[in-house]
């Protein structure tokens, strides 16, 4: 009850939660204690832990809820229990939560370590959390909880934990004032310096300035053309003359030429006369002349033809 008295005076709402392993004459010592440590005109309302979730608080209405703090109590509390607390909280409010842990860490036991617990309270929306006791529980209790949970349990300890509600309410909003920054003078500049960089028209004569033609600055090496395959880089273009190979993401121009190289080799070539009597008309054209049907032509003339001798007379 130490622990209860600094936080209790200043509460007026406040929630006992029991379930089935306190003893009745145990809660109904514990609650009258309770009250005795609130606020003058406190009151204390006393809730079944397995009830909790459906019962019909509202939001924000207990100052303080109090978890497993009955004597003889050797509940787990669940992950829905620990939100459900947090939301009747008011904002500011305090859980106090007292429950048996595994402080091994075996990994293998039904209960929670103290750090499990303190994260699972922060889970829920809770902050500040902090671990007020840790105390060894009597062989008797031990028996008590192993038989309760149906579980061998090597080693069992009780811790009782706090935890606040953040002072808002979720979904609230705030204006947020922004505090405005003070407006600098520029400093002003010493008017020697100022004189000493600033340069006007007057302070220039042509004729003794040089002005020097940048052509001039250029010799015969630099107007050369390079040649292309100084533009290469390291392993462009290697290999045998007819198997060259551009570079992945080639910027010197030999995937261009190689491209048009090939375009050139893929054009379709003229066709040629086998018999030399092509240009002279039908008449004298073989069964498989490419130009039948084409008039007479000059030889080496290229056979253009009229659109409208294309349309059937």
């Amino acid at each position: 009850m130490a622990a209860l008295k600094d936080r209790l005076s200043q509460s007026r709402n406040v929630l006992i939660t029991w379930d089935g392993s306190c003893a009745q004459d145990a809660l109904q010592r514990f609650v009258p204690e309770v009250q005795a440590l609130v606020a003058s005109g406190g009151k204390v309302n006393v809730e079944n832990l397995e009830r909790l979730i459906s019962s019909a608080h509202v939001d924000s209405s207990f100052d303080t809820v109090l978890l497993g703090l009955v004597p003889g109590s050797s509940a787990v509390h669940s992950s829905d229990v620990l939100a459900e607390a947090a939301r009747i909280l008011k904002p500011g409010g305090t859980v106090l939560i007292q429950e048996p842990v595994d402080p091994q860490e075996a990994g293998v036991s039904p209960l929670r370590t103290p750090k499990q617990l303190s994260s699972a309270l922060t889970l829920s929306g809770l902050t500040e959390v902090t671990q007020i006791l840790e105390e060894s529980l009597s062989t008797q209790q031990i028996d008590k909880i192993k038989e309760r949970l149906a579980s061998p349990i090597s080693d069992v300890s009780s811790v009782t934990i706090a935890a606040r509600k953040p002072n808002y309410e979720v979904g609230s909003s705030r204006q947020l004032s922004l505090s405005r920054r003070p407006v600098t003078v520029k400093p002003s500049a010493d008017p020697a310096a100022v004189k000493l960089w600033t340069l006007s028209a007057n302070d220039m004569n042509d004729e003794d300035v040089d002005l020097l033609d940048s052509d001039d600055l250029l010799d015969q090496d630099d107007l050369k053309k390079p040649l292309p395959s100084s533009l290469r880089a390291s392993g462009c273009g290697e290999g045998s003359e007819k198997k060259r190979k551009a570079c992945k993401n080639c910027t010197c121009g030999l995937a261009e030429e190689l491209e048009e190289e090939k375009s050139k080799s893929n054009a379709p070539k003229p066709a040629s006369s086998a018999c030399g009597n092509c240009y002279l008309g039908d008449a004298f054209r073989c069964a498989s002349c490419p130009y039948l049907g084409m008039p007479a032509f000059k030889p080496g003339e290229k056979v253009l033809l009229n659109p409208g001798q294309l349309q059937d007379s």
